[in-house]
């Protein structure tokens, strides 16, 4: 009686292991759909039609978000603004976890390298990190490169590969550290650098938008949410929320959104809480 219990109960527990799995599975799918379908209607929203007689009209049928002081449909805007800052995201996130792996197994070489890497990321810390992406930015000559380039390069100080701990369990084997990191170390961290891509996304997307609303990022011309926001101050005085509210709230979700999928992630991928 008391075998057949603990083989219910285990039983139980496997079914309500399985169950919770596969909705954080079902949850990361369904919130990866929405952003790749934002991306890829933005990727085709090129040209959006004006209609000065249709300007500043508030949230209809027609228009669910409204519309620009040119008629433009703000959520069409919306979409297109929304979509460039994800392709931002994705570009700068690559950049920076790569930066971030190659200087987390230089510094777990010798005690000489892990303080190079310690100066280097002391002296990225000491400017402000809004004033360092616009430097970066600038000098790149401004635009989705600059963009790109200035989120990309100063974003890996945020990030942490832990290798230190798997050269030192590694080093036992008699190989050398190149063929420690590339056989043992990186099959390890390939979780943190899963994670941290998804993760690197909400930073990217809303320094992005930061940069391009204080007119150092992305040009006017651009359907960049920054663009749409700077655009918006001029009109808020006069009544028309909807041209901050929509797209604000837009990007929140789609940050959010990033920020969700990544957390789950590393629960599927951490075996500390793999199995919780």
């Amino acid at each position: 009686m008391i075998r057949k219990r603990e083989s219910d109960d285990k039983k139980q527990w496997f079914l309500y292991t399985a169950n919770l799995r596969t909705k954080t599975i079902v949850i990361i799918v369904l919130s990866a759909l929405v952003i790749i379908s934002i991306f890829v209607s933005g990727y085709f929203i090129r040209d959006i039609p004006t209609s000065f007689v249709n300007a500043n009209q508030m949230p209809s049928l027609q228009h669910i978000f409204g519309t620009d002081w040119m008629g433009r449909d703000m959520f069409q805007r919306t979409i297109a603004g929304l979509g460039l800052s994800i392709m931002v995201g994705f570009i700068a996130s690559v950049i920076s976890t790569i930066i971030s792996i190659v200087l987390g197994l230089l510094s777990s070489f010798n005690k000489f390298a892990d303080e190079c890497v310690a100066g280097i990321i002391d002296l990225f810390g000491s400017i402000p990190h809004i004033l360092l992406i616009i430097l970066v930015s600038i000098m790149f000559g401004g635009g989705v490169i600059g963009v790109v380039m200035g989120v990309g390069l100063t974003h890996w100080t945020v990030k942490e590969i832990r290798t230190k701990e798997y050269i030192h369990l590694a080093e036992n084997l008699g190989k050398s550290k190149v063929w420690i990191a590339v056989k043992h170390i990186f099959p390890l961290i390939i979780s943190q650098i899963i994670v941290g891509v998804i993760l690197m996304f909400p930073h990217a997307i809303m320094h992005e938008a930061a940069i391009t609303f204080l007119g150092f990022g992305l040009p006017p011309h651009e359907p960049a949410i920054g663009v749409i926001l700077a655009e918006s101050m001029h009109y808020l005085s006069s009544g028309y929320w909807w041209l901050a509210f929509y797209p604000g709230m837009s990007l929140l979700i789609v940050v959010l959104l990033f920020d969700f999928i990544g957390e789950n992630v590393e629960k599927l991928l951490n075996p500390e809480t793999a199995q919780e």
